[in-house]
């Protein structure tokens, strides 16, 4: 069914960056007919949605995400990367079944669409992939995503998995869901980390991506230890070996490069590489900061995301946009990470980090009708310069300040109501399967040592002991 949004402030995202007052945007067939100020148009079955007063503006995207460990929320905070991992997040992935991870996928996709974002770019663990294809499926969400391949010979055995049996079964899920829904699903190879890789795998993958014409979607340079393990066991920074076996480009996306050096920002640069800012995610984590605005100044395509609830305990990209606006001002000036800049991110970045900036991104005749509207009439956003719709978007808006969400143009939120999905049966069904998890492993003490992420610290799942060098 068409519809006419009518009657709002229009933040088009377009190459003039243009925001037009008391304006509407025409969605047929699923994609944005036209946009502009008195659209008149008449045929059976167009509906008319009044946004008056609010802000329409493209949908926010997450550049990198695991649906996967949203069930283990609140479950693993206090901890470093590698800690983190090893105690908490590896033996709770390693416990998933079918059905916590369908639940833990509809856990996700609800809260991302109640917060405005229209898709993502996944990844996944190793097994039950096919649970969060259908689960983006049946709620409407737009994905790109992927499960973990993890063949390197000291990755925990609940979680290992042959070279020959990851890339078959990860050419088996893009078979049967790359292009599926219209174009709404799609596959990204996703080999989790350099150290949970064999050198042939990576290889592999590097060259399928290329034959298949699909993405690749991993973790580089989050970690200092994590940098200096690969520099030991490749003689090459992350982003130089990735180079290597054919895994920089534009149909690449490296999420975190907190821990880059200069050679390696030139590198991105030079191969179009997209680069995921993970702001709330490297804070917690106490991973660090990237340097998101000279990789910005040098020309290299950065987008934001959320990472895993575990590590952010949050999917709220307002959030993320507010953070990764405020973190960089300290060390470049109050000018340097400017709203629209931060808002382009979430929007046209995000675009180019699952390669649809042909499609997505912003508000424009003929991309596919990915909207989120807004209202900024809240007490937290008053008052606002009606000149500047940048400032309050980025710095003061919040999850709930979102009204209604299209995807292809359908309405999966309407009036901050869910349609496709049922939020209390979602949420009961979360509960009931992170609970059935925690029953099922035994995770290791929890530590706060200094350093203690070098060396093993006891037992993960079913008492298995866990090497400690992998994302």
């Amino acid at each position: 069914m068409d519809l006419l949004l009518t009657n709002g402030t229009v933040v088009t995202m377009n190459r003039e960056r243009e925001v037009l007052a008391d304006a509407d945007v025409l969605i047929q067939d699923g994609r944005i007919a036209r946009v502009g100020r008195n659209i008149r148009t008449r045929g059976a079955g167009l509906r008319v949605l009044d946004v008056a007063g609010k802000v329409v503006l493209p949908g926010l995207i997450h550049g990198h995400l695991h649906a996967c460990q949203t069930l283990f929320r609140n479950r693993a905070d206090g901890l470093e990367l590698l800690d983190w991992l090893r105690e908490r997040i590896w033996p709770f992935e390693a416990a998933h079944d079918a059905d916590s991870m369908r639940a833990s996928a509809d856990l996700t996709f609800a809260e991302l669409i109640r917060s405005g974002a229209t898709a993502a770019l996944d990844m996944g663990t190793v097994r039950h992939y096919d649970a969060v294809f259908e689960s983006a499926r049946d709620c409407g969400f737009r994905l790109t995503g992927g499960k973990a391949m993890m063949d390197a010979p000291d990755v925990p055995t609940s979680l290992h998995e042959s070279t020959e049996s990851s890339l078959a079964e990860s050419l088996a899920l893009l078979e049967r869901w790359h292009g599926t829904q219209g174009g709404r699903l799609r596959y990204a190879f996703a080999p989790r980390f350099v150290l949970s890789c064999t050198d042939k795998l990576m290889r592999e993958v590097g060259r399928l991506a290329r034959e298949k014409g699909v993405r690749i979607h991993t973790h580089a340079s989050e970690n200092r230890t994590e940098c200096d393990v690969v520099r030991e066991r490749t003689g090459k920074g992350n982003v130089a070996y990735f180079h290597e076996v054919g895994f920089t480009g534009p149909h690449v996306t490296l999420a975190h490069c907190v821990w880059l050096a200069e050679e390696e920002q030139r590198l991105l640069r030079d191969t179009r590489t997209v680069v995921c800012h993970c702001p709330g995610s490297n804070l917690k984590l106490a991973s660090g900061i990237a340097p998101v605005p000279e990789l910005l100044d040098a020309g290299v395509s950065v987008c934001l995301g959320a990472d895993g609830a575990p590590c952010n305990n949050n999917l709220d990209m307002f959030m993320e946009m507010r953070l990764a606006a405020l973190l960089h001002k300290p060390r470049v000036g109050p000018r340097g990470m400017p709203p629209e800049r931060v808002l382009e991110m979430a929007t046209l970045g995000g675009a180019r980090a699952l390669g649809l900036e042909a499609e997505l991104g912003s508000l424009e005749e003929g991309k596919r009708a990915d909207i989120t509207v807004v209202d900024l009439s809240g007490l937290h956003s008053t008052p606002s310069d009606p000149r500047d719709v940048f400032s309050p978007l980025v710095y003061a808006a919040r999850s709930t300040d979102v009204v209604h969400v299209l995807i292809d143009g359908r309405l999966v939120l309407k009036d901050r109501t869910l349609i496709t999905l049922d939020g209390a049966s979602v949420a009961s069904t979360a509960r009931q399967q992170a609970s059935r998890i925690a029953g099922r492993i035994r995770l290791a003490p929890g530590t706060s040592r200094v350093g203690a992420a070098r060396t093993p610290s006891g037992p993960a799942a079913s008492g298995e002991s866990v090497g400690n060098h992998h994302r």
